[in-house]
């Protein structure tokens, strides 16, 4: 009798685990329609801003990046609680927070109270990089919303800077369970959008050896010595709204945009084979990608009975 107590014991915790885990299939039976109503939301907003499509794949990594993927990013100050939103590296930068909340107002009106907030930032990411020209990958989904936010740890370091050198790259990422390959796949998101010149300015005048003089010229139009700090620029000039391996390309040809980009290749950086093989092969850039991005989107999830499913993804229940 008491084998037979350990064995159900045994089955049930089994049970519990399976039920916890992350499935592309996790809302079939729940909410059928979740995935094509997230989808149809975010392309009309695509559709009206190209722009926001990169915006809505960096949501997707700043929010993994801090504490997991809870939709902690969503949440806007209280008086007992500071917003991710306000830490430096998200502070007037990080957008597409209403076309989540938009997706989340489709997906409430079909099933209310089944979609996490959470899985609706993770399948955006997705379904920009599939209209814009990337991979189309399956997103697992299951988790569950974070009941705060963690602006200290978004502060602390555990969002890349723009200054960031290789080793300080490769120690972030490897700290989130992904390696060297995942971080230089991850890095090509950068095909898409824009960066603000104060994000790169430096780079533009201090006479550095590792960027290309007429790609200087260029960019330096842009962005004065002095003043113009918030106007932006196209990460990749050629195809700034498509995706593509044109950063690779960018990258061998000391046209990386932010020091965190070119520090990719270059000197002998141990991520050059990656970076050049990426640049010839668009197929392997967008195949590991996409397994980047499902691999980002586990970090820290919260599941089963964690956390909670929020009503609006700005405001804990």
């Amino acid at each position: 009798m008491a084998i037979f107590k350990i064995l159900v014991l045994l089955l049930l915790g089994f049970s519990c685990f399976c039920q916890a885990q992350l499935s592309p299939t996790f809302y079939d039976q729940s909410c059928p329609n979740a995935l094509s109503t997230i989808r149809s939301s975010i392309r009309t907003a695509i559709s009206r801003e190209r722009r926001i499509a990169a915006s809505l794949i960096r949501l997707h990594f700043h929010d993994c990046f801090v504490n997991g993927c809870d939709a902690s990013v969503m949440l806007v100050a209280t008086p007992t609680m500071e917003s991710e939103r306000d830490a430096v590296p998200n502070f007037q930068s990080a957008r597409g927070f209403e076309v989540i909340e938009q997706a989340k107002s489709a997906v409430e009106r079909v099933c209310p109270g089944v979609v996490s907030c959470a899985d609706i930032i993770a399948v955006a990411a997705r379904d920009a990089s599939e209209y814009v020209g990337g991979p189309k990958y399956a997103v697992k989904v299951g988790r569950r919303d974070s009941t705060a936010a963690f602006r200290a740890i978004a502060d602390s370091g555990d969002l890349p800077s723009f200054r960031a050198s290789l080793d300080e790259l490769s120690d972030l990422f490897l700290r989130k369970g992904l390696n060297t390959r995942d971080l230089v796949a991850l890095s090509g998101a950068h095909t898409l959008g824009q960066a603000q010149c104060v994000t790169f300015k430096e780079r533009l005048y201090d006479n550095s050896s590792d960027i290309d003089a007429g790609f200087s010229s260029t960019r330096k139009r842009r962005c004065p010595v002095n003043g113009g700090d918030t106007n932006l620029a196209p990460l990749d000039l050629v195809t700034p709204n498509s995706f593509d391996n044109n950063y690779y390309r960018n990258l061998m040809q000391k046209k990386g945009l932010l020091a965190s980009d070119q520090v990719l290749f270059g000197a002998g950086a141990s991520t050059d084979s990656i970076v050049s093989e990426y640049s010839r092969n668009p197929s392997r850039f967008a195949s590991d990608f996409g397994a980047a991005m499902i691999k980002m989107g586990d970090i820290q999830t919260l599941t089963g009975s964690a956390g909670q499913i929020r009503r609006i993804c700005t405001a804990v229940n």
